[in-house]
């Protein structure tokens, strides 16, 4: 197995990313059919002179594939600053104790053979793939994470689907506790909720017997302890940076850790125009009680799957599901019913929402729709 996992043969790999000559190329690959379309246009709108003949290339914005990539880089603090991107592809490769911050969105980001860096990587359309990495810590919000070949790794992860290791150890996980000003747009553009985050849901690849290769972080792990902000030197210094749990934009959920009560609670938010807001709301009211969100998910629905997920309760909700997505959350402690269903009553009376009815049921709730809502996900 040696040479399979040799580097000469990994660079071969099939599951590898796009090299960089291939972000290029799919740049000015669109480029040239959006030009095309115009050129068309123009010469075919214009029956009395002949226009000057053009051609793709001369509309071709020049590509430099500097601009999506980082490598070779030591001692420093790089990265890339919002609009820079704009949802192309990006690589990081052979970096050594550097700061690294990508304050935009992309399609899918490669990161190879870096040591002892601190990294923070803007919303993820597509996959974070790891590789050949040791020492790092870091901060990602993705459709899918992966690991390979890597080493003593901290991550505070957002990822809308199970993360994956594969021949890696010392892995350590954490909810994403982030926010500067443009992340919220920045999600919204990479196609990514705020709510479906499978952090601590880790699938070990290459398991080994007796051992143990990923961990979560401590509950008090704070993550700029992990990932600094830029200091004032740097092209980043005017980026407003806050990462305590309430403010980060992705909430902070318990994950896989081990309850703190036998009761939890079910309470669904269908579509409005303020769902986001109030499921805030929602979290800031049950934190003032010290209850704690376990786990949240937006997810679409059809009438068949209301009617299997909420049963006799289903009646009335038929015609709510047809307006968007669901945002559920499951919070955890003491009397946790009873107090959501005096707030739906007195803070969400105009809004149309499921909130389980008692303790015996409110179990059987939370099963039932979570486990709906990972098989639609694909997990």
């Amino acid at each position: 197995m040696g040479c399979c996992w040799s580097k000469k043969s990994r660079r071969k790999s099939p599951d590898k990313e796009p090299a960089l000559s291939d972000i290029e190329e799919d740049v000015t690959n669109n480029i040239t059919a959006t030009s095309t379309e115009d050129n068309a246009t123009a010469i075919s709108t214009n029956n009395t002179e002949e226009a000057p003949k053009q051609y793709s290339w001369d509309k071709r914005p020049k590509v430099d594939p500097k601009d999506f990539m980082l490598t070779g880089l030591k001692d420093v603090t790089v990265g890339r600053l919002p609009g820079k991107l704009n949802g192309q592809q990006f690589v990081i490769q052979d970096c050594e104790n550097c700061n690294i911050y990508v304050f935009d969105h992309s399609a899918t980001i490669t990161i190879d053979d870096c040591v002892n860096c601190r990294i923070m990587l803007g919303p993820v359309k597509g996959s974070v793939f790891f590789r050949d990495c040791k020492d790092i810590k870091c901060v990602v919000a993705c459709q899918q994470f992966r690991t390979r070949d890597c080493k003593k790794m901290d991550t505070f992860l957002c990822c809308a689907t199970q993360p994956i290791i594969e021949s890696s150890t010392g892995m350590k996980f954490a909810c994403y506790q982030y926010y500067y000003p443009d992340l919220a747009f920045h999600f919204k553009d990479a196609g990514l909720s705020i709510f479906n985050n499978n952090w601590s849901n880790i699938h070990d690849f290459t398991p080994v017997s007796g051992e143990t290769n990923w961990s979560l972080l401590s509950e008090e792990a704070a993550v700029l302890d992990y990932v600094p902000v830029p200091d004032s030197e740097s092209e980043f210094k005017s980026i407003r940076i806050l990462a305590e749990a309430s403010r980060s934009i992705v909430p902070l959920t318990r994950g896989g850790r081990r309850k703190g009560s036998d009761e939890s609670c079910l309470f669904v938010f269908f579509a409005g125009d303020y769902t986001t807001a109030n499921a805030r709301k929602l979290i800031d009211e049950a934190s003032t009680k010290n209850f704690v969100l376990v786990q949240t998910k937006e997810v679409s629905m059809r009438p068949d799957d209301v009617l299997r997920v909420f049963g006799d309760s289903a009646e009335g909700l038929l015609d709510y599901v047809a307006k968007g997505a669901v945002v559920a959350l499951e919070l955890n402690g003491d009397g946790v019913v009873a107090a959501c269903r005096t707030i739906a009553n007195e803070v969400f009376s105009g809004c149309k929402v499921f909130v389980s009815e008692n303790k015996d049921s409110a179990s059987r709730d939370v099963d039932n729709f979570f486990n709906f809502a990972d098989m639609q996900m694909g997990l």
